[in-house]
């Protein structure tokens, strides 16, 4: 008997693959008895949409393009209590979440792979009233995320976000925030914070894969001070070249929910996206929330 797919595909993403391989993407899920329901984002927001308004109605749920597209449909499943699984065909520049849960970066390998896959489930964040899979962050580099222009993304793919966050470097200018985990309350000056789950944050801060865990009900919490010379800010860049992420220069921890308040006059960027800030900021685990196929 045929099912039903929503297939949502992002034609700019990446190198524009998505749209190159489209009809060989297709011709898989046909193979596989898939019935399929094509919709292509023009906009911000598209995908959101299309999986709020049809998602329920379908079998499976793909995503082909980067990982701003993949938080949409998140957004989308999230808003629209959608119980459908997915499956995600990374064709962005960095594909940050899809490296975390080791898909295939091959689109002909992941496509099979959400057909012959198993059913996982993974936690979600949710950021004030915004979902994001991977990664909300503010401060040094989190800028390049949404600010590298799309032809530099498909003309030099991972490369265009390291040479766009080098150029980040002289302008890095502290954010005074405090955060609170728990009992424990952080505050002062820093110059990048993340709140992830996920073993990559834009291709350039790695985290030790025994570090996390995508589906324990925690985020992973960094906060990088201000450094106060030269001398400290080699030492900060260091520890998280080596992963050394016990040390005076960072803080480093696990939480479920955390609260943080600042005077709003920055943005963050959730899963590559940006988001303009906020002084009173709400950041949950919401667990178990949504089916992968891996």
């Amino acid at each position: 008997m045929s099912k039903n797919l929503l297939l949502i595909l992002n034609p700019c993403s990446g190198k524009m693959k998505g749209l190159k391989h489209l009809t060989d993407i297709c011709e898989i899920f046909y193979e596989a008895d898939y019935t399929i329901s094509l919709h292509t984002t023009t906009k911000s927001g598209d995908a959101t949409e299309f999986v709020r308004l049809w998602g329920q109605q379908a079998d499976l749920i793909v995503c082909v393009g980067g990982d701003g597209t993949f938080n949409e449909v998140v957004d989308g499943i999230m808003l629209g209590a959608v119980t459908t699984p997915i499956g995600y065909i990374p064709m962005g520049s960095t594909n940050d979440f899809a490296s975390s849960l080791k898909i295939p970066k091959s689109w002909k390998k992941a496509a099979k792979a959400i057909v012959m896959g198993t059913p996982r489930r993974l936690d979600v964040c949710k950021f004030n009233e915004r979902y994001f899979s991977y990664v909300a962050s503010c401060g040094a580099f989190t800028k390049t995320s949404y600010s590298t222009p799309q032809k530099l993304k498909n003309a030099l793919g991972h490369l265009a976000y390291l040479l766009e966050g080098i150029k980040d470097i002289p302008s890095i200018k502290p954010i005074h925030m405090c955060v609170s985990v728990g009992d424990k309350v952080f505050e002062g000056d820093y110059i990048f914070a993340a709140f992830s789950n996920s073993t990559s944050m834009g291709g350039i801060l790695k985290l030790d894969p025994k570090l996390v865990d995508m589906n324990d009900g925690l985020m992973e919490i960094m906060l990088v001070p201000s450094p106060k010379n030269a001398g400290q800010l080699a030492k900060v860049l260091s520890c998280l070249q080596k992963k050394k992420y016990i040390s005076p220069y960072l803080e480093f921890m696990s939480a479920s929910n955390v609260s943080v308040v600042t005077n709003g006059d920055f943005d963050w960027s959730l899963d590559g996206e940006k988001y303009e800030g906020c002084q009173n900021i709400s950041i949950d685990m919401q667990s178990d929330a949504i089916t992968l196929i891996l």
